[in-house]
């Protein structure tokens, strides 16, 4: 055989573009009211609570009790994503790496909503005439996750600090019709499975909700999410109740899960997706791929919306 016989090789390679492991869609973005926005800012009116009065005389006057209004700003943030295919490599390329460089960047901007999402749920929503005045989630919307015993502290997820979210809802009088939703990370649906609280019937729906064949437990619909953050500084909260402000130290670095309920919060599009692939004069005729949107998002009432810190 001849040894120049491999100067004939011709080396293989994959047709297809392999996609490392990320998340893809927004999983928290949407699951909440939807709005469209034309404008940088923008505002959404609330209309507070007002009791009826009872009847006290015959042909009296007309009770006026002043409906109290108030409104959440929400402001757009814009993303973009951009990259560049160079000419000459398209000749060593057996591929075309157009269409994977859009699912890429889409991809990241669909995390980036989430992260809006997060933010908005979790941190300052925006009030007063002109929007400028910051609410905070108070502590009283704030609870760790703690076991039953009163004494052992804080915990990972488990039933009974499912119990008390429940519980803070329902003493707010939330309406039980719309959807409750609560983000966690990974370790909480294992922590979920190891509750020695469970029932054998709860035992099988958790096991359904680790492999992803449900949703739903305990009235809450979950949703994993490994892009919540961590406390950053330390968390003081009753041993008893969960309650975050006074009590027992717990050391920054745990997880900061969240419950809402779907309309008190919103998800804003100003401009949902821009994708633009075409060749730069400038730039030596290289492809361009350009993607970009513009979202925002806004806790629309405190009560509606419980941070849950874990330790993970």
């Amino acid at each position: 055989m001849s040894f120049q016989i491999t100067t004939a090789f011709v080396e293989g390679f994959k047709n297809n573009i392999y996609m490392l492991s990320q998340q893809k869609k927004a999983r928290l973005f949407g699951k909440s009211r939807m709005e469209t926005q034309a404008s940088e800012k923008d505002n959404y009116e609330r209309i507070g609570v007002v009791e009826a009065q009872p009847v006290t005389e015959r042909h009296g006057d007309t009770p006026i009790l002043n409906t109290p209004h108030s409104r959440r700003s929400v402001t757009l943030e814009d993303t973009e994503w951009g990259d560049m295919i160079d000419r000459l490599d398209r000749v060593r390329l057996l591929i075309n790496p157009d269409d994977a460089y859009v699912q890429s960047a889409i991809m990241s901007l669909n995390r980036q909503k989430d992260d809006v999402f997060i933010a908005a749920a979790l941190g300052n929503a925006f009030t007063g005439k002109k929007g400028t005045i910051a609410v905070p989630l108070p502590d009283t919307q704030k609870i760790v996750a703690i076991d039953e015993d009163g004494v052992t502290g804080a915990v990972g997820l488990n039933v009974f600090t499912l119990t008390l979210v429940q519980a803070k809802f329902d003493e707010a009088d939330i309406d039980e019709e719309i959807i409750r939703y609560f983000a966690i990370s990974g370790k909480q649906r294992q922590n979920l499975l190891r509750d020695p609280q469970l029932t054998d019937q709860d035992f099988a729906v958790v096991k359904a909700l680790v492999q992803g064949k449900t949703d739903f437990f305990m009235n809450f619909n979950f949703i994993r999410s490994q892009r919540l953050p961590v406390t950053a500084a330390v968390t003081n909260y009753d041993l008893v109740t969960g309650d975050v402000g006074a009590g027992a130290a717990l050391p920054a670095g745990a997880r900061r899960c969240f419950a809402w309920i779907g309309d008190g919060m919103i998800s804003v599009t100003g401009e949902d997706l821009f994708v633009d692939v075409g060749p730069r004069r400038d730039k030596k005729m290289n492809t361009q791929v350009f993607v970009e949107h513009s979202v925002g998002s806004v806790r629309m009432e405190e009560e509606k919306v419980i941070e849950i810190i874990v330790i993970e």
